[in-house]
């Protein structure tokens, strides 16, 4: 049976692999961005907090005497290539990249919110206090994106209805 500690490992690698996943996922979305300058700078801003984040989470798996895991982390990459793939295919890319984005950072949301309450339960304020803070970095992520998702839409759908390109 597990205990609290051993939980925490298992969910902050979890994390770990999750900010790779959405680093892969990220860097695909802006390298593909052409019409949506502001979007793309906001996802090039959100790869350095990311890329910070999964040092921040491998700095407290270390402390707790553990590593990340390989296999989490290349598995959540391979599936981040996997849905590029997808939405590169779509005719709507920006709209669906930019739904998929929103999404994902409320999963990254209630990820740091769990882990926030299993590090306090285990009694690590330091991880807690890491969490809080990557907590509120994929809130102000997802306010971002709540709030700019209106715009991009109406670009996308006015770029498309002038025949030009709307697609990224």
């Amino acid at each position: 049976m597990a205990t609290g500690n051993d939980r925490l490992i298992q969910w902050l690698r979890d994390a770990h692999a999750m900010e790779k996943q959405a680093e892969t996922m990220l860097e695909a979305q802006a390298s593909r961005l052409e019409h949506y300058p502001e979007l793309r700078q906001r996802i090039r801003e959100h790869i350095s907090e990311t890329q910070n984040q999964a040092r921040r989470l491998e700095t407290c798996i270390e402390r707790l005497g553990a590593d990340t895991s390989t296999m989490k982390d290349a598995a959540g990459k391979m599936s981040a290539m996997m849905q590029g793939l997808g939405g590169a295919l779509a005719d709507d890319e920006i709209i669906k990249g930019s739904m998929a984005g929103y999404t994902f950072e409320h999963f990254e949301i209630s990820a740091y919110t769990t882990l926030i309450a299993a590090a306090e339960e285990a009694g690590d304020q330091q991880t807690a206090s890491v969490c809080r803070e990557i907590l509120r970095e994929e809130k102000a992520m997802a306010d971002w994106i709540e709030h700019h998702l209106p715009a991009v839409t109406k670009q996308y759908l006015e770029r498309e209805e002038l025949g030009g390109p709307a697609k990224r």
